[in-house]
């Protein structure tokens, strides 16, 4: 509806003076609102998306088998990306999604050596330790005039595999947008840890877990690599399977009482932690489906 006949209809309606001047007010918001979704995707449209079915690179020493129907994005690209979704980036992560983005998967290598599986975890003081560092990292995000982040619970505990050598749980969050759940796999390696998190609404964590679990089927490590690879001699990191939840960066610091200058320690820790699936992100869904068809059919 174009301007001209927004206001027709109110002046048909009798709506005049403040009334008026508030239907006002609504629209221009609104039309402000929709020119902020359109500088949004078109930002989204210029990254260097990569869709499957091929053969991705994460952390270069491990590969990802990205099939059809789903989308990545380089290091780089993620980075921007996660600018634009207010979502701190350590520039080393790459990305992976559905064509439709109902899910964000975020994939980091860190080479902080070998970690031992033999450690005891303890959910409710790593949940404790978590809620303090994160509401810590909000001065940080109210720096950048993002939206504070807080920590509501566990939806899925930690637990450890030690077949498969994933660590796995889940986190609900809270923010301006509403709540969010970030679900973490860390695989572990030889040479170190390979973090993936999966971010997405609390109602389609379910279905999204199981997707991207599939999707997960497809990584891999390089030969030698591998967490059964692992020999005497090798660097082994200096947390455990506690440090791979709380991150490890902060873990090490406390461990070894290096407390000064902890607070650029906790935003790294946060880089490697919660993401936010934006409110914009929700709301561009459809266009951005649209871009991927277009690039399909072409």
């Amino acid at each position: 509806m174009s301007k001209g006949a927004f206001w027709a209809v109110l002046l048909a309606l009798g709506l005049t003076g403040p009334a008026l001047a508030e239907a006002d007010q609504g629209a221009a918001d609104q039309s402000a609102a929709d020119k902020a979704q359109q500088e949004y995707v078109q930002k989204v449209r210029a990254l260097h998306w990569v869709k499957g079915p091929t053969q991705v690179a994460v952390g270069g020493n491990s590969t990802l088998k990205l099939p059809e129907g789903y989308v990545y994005l380089d290091a780089a690209n993620t980075a921007k990306y996660e600018e634009l979704n207010e979502n701190f980036s350590s520039g080393k992560e790459v990305f992976v999604a559905p064509t439709d983005l109902s899910w964000n998967a975020y994939l980091e290598f860190s080479d902080d050596g070998y970690v031992k599986d033999d450690e005891k975890i303890d959910a409710p003081a790593i949940l404790k330790t978590l809620t303090q560092n994160t509401e810590e990292a909000n001065e940080e995000r109210r720096r950048r005039g993002w939206a504070d982040m807080h920590v509501v619970g566990w939806s899925i505990p930690p637990a450890y595999n030690a077949e498969t050598k994933r660590l796995e749980w889940a986190t609900l969050l809270r923010s301006r947008g509403g709540e969010g759940t970030n679900f973490f796999t860390k695989v572990l390696g030889r040479r170190g840890v390979t973090t993936v998190v999966l971010v997405s609404r609390p109602e389609d964590t379910t279905a999204a877990v199981k997707d991207l679990n599939q999707v997960l089927t497809g990584y891999q490590f390089n030969a030698g690599d591998t967490y059964a690879d692992y020999k005497p001699g090798d660097k082994v990191a200096e947390y455990g399977l506690t440090g791979l939840i709380v991150g490890g960066a902060v873990a090490a610091a406390v461990k070894t009482g290096v407390l000064k200058g902890l607070w650029k320690v906790i935003v790294a820790g946060a880089a490697a932690l919660w993401k936010l699936l934006a409110a914009a992100v929700v709301a561009a869904i459809a266009g951005l489906k649209a871009l991927f068809k277009r690039k399909s059919a072409a």
